[in-house]
Order: structure tokens, then C-alpha cells, then sequence
């Protein structure tokens, strides 16, 4: 009975009673397959879009390395294929150089394979059927922010990145600074140098237009609201320490009126009712308590 070979690293198999003189060296040469498949490295310079990696009987192969690196520039989207049935894992270098906007894929000739990034090494594994990537999005266990800072030190470092964004499935998210002070901040997005909530800028008071009589709704706080016209300030809209600011932008006055449910003080007083606001004038409306609200401005009576 004549030898076969194994269908993942193509090992001689031999029978008993074969290879008379010779299996000592067939055996050596299995040694030497085994060692490439555990410790292989070998670098492979891609000089078309496709490249088929090869796992030949018995002999020295590319396909068998642990360790691949590809090289070269790609001329077009690429892929490098492993033959199908072969089951092993593999380390993956990309050293080529992608160009503006062609992709490398490792793949099994039938599958569909994994992506590379230039420059990136990832783990994969073929199940002889396709090639799957061995990252953070596929491994379990959890990972503390000090895990993902340079050796998991507890020592001062920075963490730093093009965007950080708390989605809204997030209640509240702790920010350290620059200077160790600590905030507390919810669903807030930091883009570059600029600091964004939902509304926009932290640093701006979003503008509204009215051109009719306007009720304040729950979605005006923090906001302005420019109009010549008369504004309500409506019941169960807003709780304490929310606010609301008008700017009369017309040339007569308008009424900023309390609404049934809802008292409104005007600064520095007892006084409670609906308020004028003169042409040019700016308010602030601020709540207190449920349904109380002071205000205060400029041109306001």
C-alpha cells in the first residue's frame, strides 16, 4: 500500500513495512513540514491580483507557514487564495502598499475571506472552507481602559482619539480632562477641538424662528427663539433648571404670556402674570420647580 498524505498539513503517511532505507528521511522531512506549519515565516512579494498560495505533499510550501507577510504594490483590488480543505492558523502581515482605493483580501479559493489594512498584522484561521479573522470584535472577555493604554499601566497617560461618541443607549459616561478635573456627561459627542451635544456646539445657544404666536415646547430648552410675535410659556414642559431665552426681533412689543397651570415670577419681585417684552428686548424665562418660572431680561415689564 502506497503512502498518502494528510489533508490539512500534506504529511507523508506512511505503512508499515514502506520505504524501506528511506523512512528515516521521509520522517525528517515530516519534522521539517511540522516545524514551518508551527514557526514558519516567509514573506511574498504580490505582483498580480491574485495570488494562490500553495500546499504541495510532502514538500516545503508557502500555504503551511504560520507567519505570512505580503509585500509589493497592489495594481487593482487583490486577493491571495489558500486552497480549500485546509484547516490551520495563520499570522498575517500586510506590507503592501494599497494605493488610493484598492483592497486586499485572504481568502480560501471558495470563500469569501477577511479584508487586510496595510501595515496591520491580524490572526486568522481557515476552517477549510473560508478564513476567519481573530480579533477584538470575535474574541471574548472584557477589557478595562487601562488594558487598552499603553502595557495596562495605572500611571498617568493619555488616551487619544479623532472622535468619542456616547450613543444613546448609554445613560451617563465619566470625561477626565486634561487637567484630572472629572465630569459627568450624557450621549455627547467630542469632535476635534469642538464639544457637541445634540443641540450642537456646547458653546452656542441654538436659534429658533417664529414668525406666529409660539407655545415653548419640551425640545426649546436651551435654546433662543427669535420672533415678533407673542410667546406662551406652556405647563409640564420643562423641570427645574431647565430655561428658555425670546428675543423680540420685531419693532413692537410682544406678550410673553402664563399660561393656565403655570406661574411665572418676574425677577426680583412677587409679581406673577404675563410679561411685555419690548421691541429689541431679551428674556430668559428659567424653571424652578414644576410649572414656576422666573424671568428676567432687558426691555422686559
Amino acid at each position: 500500500m502506497a503512502s498518502s498524505y494528510s489533508s490539512d498539513l500534506k504529511l507523508e503517511l506512511m505503512v508499515t513495512g514502506e520505504n524501506s532505507n528511506t523512512w528515516g528521511d521521509k520522517t525528517n522531512t515530516n519534522w521539517n513540514l511540522i516545524q514551518q506549519a508551527v514557526a514558519g515565516y516567509q514573506s511574498i512579494a504580490l505582483t498580480s491580483t491574485t495570488t494562490t498560495l500553495a500546499m504541495t505533499n510532502a514538500t516545503i510550501s508557502n500555504a503551511r507557514n504560520m507567519v505570512l507577510e505580503f509585500t509589493g504594490t497592489l495594481t487593482g483590488n487583490s486577493t491571495v487564495n489558500l486552497p480549500d480543505g485546509i484547516e490551520k492558523v495563520y499570522f498575517i502581515k500586510d506590507s503592501t502598499v494599497h494605493g488610493t482605493s484598492n483592497t486586499l483580501t485572504f481568502k480560501t479559493t471558495s470563500g469569501s475571506g477577511v479584508a487586510l489594512t496595510s501595515g496591520k498584522i491580524i490572526g486568522a484561521y481557515s476552517n477549510g472552507t473560508d478564513i476567519t479573522a481573530i480579533d477584538l470584535s470575535n474574541l471574548g472577555g472584557t477589557m478595562t481602559i487601562d488594558q487598552v493604554l499603553t502595557y495596562g499601566s495605572t500611571t498617568t497617560q493619555s488616551l487619544t482619539v479623532d472622535n468619542l461618541i456616547a450613543t444613546t443607549n448609554i445613560s451617563t459616561n465619566t470625561f477626565i480632562g486634561t487637567n484630572a478635573t472629572v465630569a459627568t456627561v450624557s450621549c455627547v459627542t467630542l469632535t476635534g477641538a469642538t464639544n457637541n451635544d445634540s443641540k450642537g456646539e456646547l458653546r452656542l445657544v441654538p436659534l429658533s424662528t417664529a414668525t406666529t404666536t409660539y407655545t415653548i415646547t419640551a425640545t426649546d430648552h436651551g435654546k433662543c427663539i427669535s420672533t415678533s410675535s407673542n410667546v406662551i410659556i406652556a405647563p409640564s414642559i420643562f423641570s427645574a433648571g431647565q430655561n428658555v431665552t425670546i428675543f423680540n426681533s420685531g419693532t413692537t412689543n410682544i406678550t410673553i404670556t402664563q399660561s393656565t397651570s403655570v406661574t411665572m415670577y418676574q425677577v426680583g419681585t412677587s409679581n406673577t402674570g404675563s410679561r411685555t417684552l419690548s421691541q429689541k428686548g431679551l428674556a430668559t424665562a428659567y424653571c424652578v420647580a414644576s410649572n414656576t418660572f422666573v424671568i428676567t431680561g432687558g426691555g422686559l415689564s
